[in-house]
């Protein structure tokens, strides 16, 4: 059965676009949800829907404020994780989707994930949080990434240079030299991110509100299980990932005390390793829904 792109209006006034991938053969499938990266909007994961829907799941995808045709607020300060977790939350509604199978998240997808975890317990059955940082740089005490790429975009009146450098943050010139196509494939669609959907979506990731450590506990009590996974190349993340880890375990063992979750590192991969480590993370992935 086709994919079927839609948009809801929500009760903020925005739109939210999404797309549904059922399984023909299986009209009650349950249902994988795939989130996304910061200026990756949905269509990144065409390669991925294929191989889910062939092993018997429903697809659905999503776009986060600002990307592909999801409109953003009037205030593109207002944006949070949890703005985005709420507006999962009325998807969901308006789907009549009660359960979750998995919810499989990116970075900023990972975040939320954890995010609704933590608010709306008893949704999701498995939850994959796949290179994320865990607080702002505010938070971190780190340098803010985020600002001058937003500034960029608003002087230059362009996305074309922020996703470039974005696109060279992930992948490295020498997989996207070695990969013209598929790089290309990203560009064009990381180009339908608006500027202002830029903005908004790195107000969310700069905000102060923005700590996934204190909700980890909580986010893994609302979970039956729980997958980490992290591209090789993807700068300190591999290491910066343990902590949130922990504290999703803390949350699982209090349901099962023998529960665990397993940590994946994808070879040669960087931040969005269903791309450049596509293969190794089917198999990952594949491997852990079915159990």
């Amino acid at each position: 059965m086709a994919t079927s792109v839609s948009s809801l209006s929500l009760s903020s006034s925005r739109t939210l676009s999404y797309a549904l991938t059922p399984v023909s053969s299986k009209p009650e499938a349950p249902v994988v949800l795939l989130s996304n990266s910061l200026a990756a909007p949905f269509p990144t994961w065409d390669h991925v829907v294929p191989k889910l829907t062939s092993r018997g799941f429903g697809v659905l995808r999503y776009d986060h404020p600002g990307h592909g045709a999801s409109s953003v607020p009037v205030d593109l300060s207002s944006t949070t994780l949890e703005t985005m977790a709420d507006d999962v939350r009325e998807l969901l509604n308006h789907l009549s989707i009660s359960r979750v199978h998995a919810w499989i998240g990116v970075s900023m997808g990972a975040a939320t994930g954890i995010v609704f975890a933590a608010k709306y317990p008893g949704i999701i059955e498995k939850l994959v949080v796949c290179n994320t940082i865990s607080c702002s740089p505010l938070r971190a005490g780190d340098i803010d990434i985020f600002e001058p790429m937003v500034r960029e975009a608003k002087e230059t009146d362009s996305m074309d240079q922020t996703v470039q450098s974005i696109l060279e943050r992930w992948f490295g010139l020498a997989w996207m030299n070695a990969n013209p196509d598929e790089t290309r494939r990203m560009r064009q669609i990381m180009l339908t991110t608006s500027i202002d959907g830029f903005e908004t979506c790195c107000a969310a990731l700069r905000s102060d509100t923005f700590d996934l450590l204190p909700l980890a506990e909580k986010a893994g009590q609302g979970i039956d299980d729980a997958l980490f996974i992290v591209g090789e190349n993807d700068t300190d993340l591999p290491e910066y990932m343990l902590p949130l880890r922990d504290g999703i375990q803390r949350g699982l063992k209090e349901k099962d005390s023998q529960a665990s979750i397993r940590f994946e590192v994808i070879k040669n991969a960087g931040h969005v390793s269903y791309i450049d480590g596509y293969d190794q993370f089917i198999a990952v992935i594949t491997e852990f829904l079915r159990q």
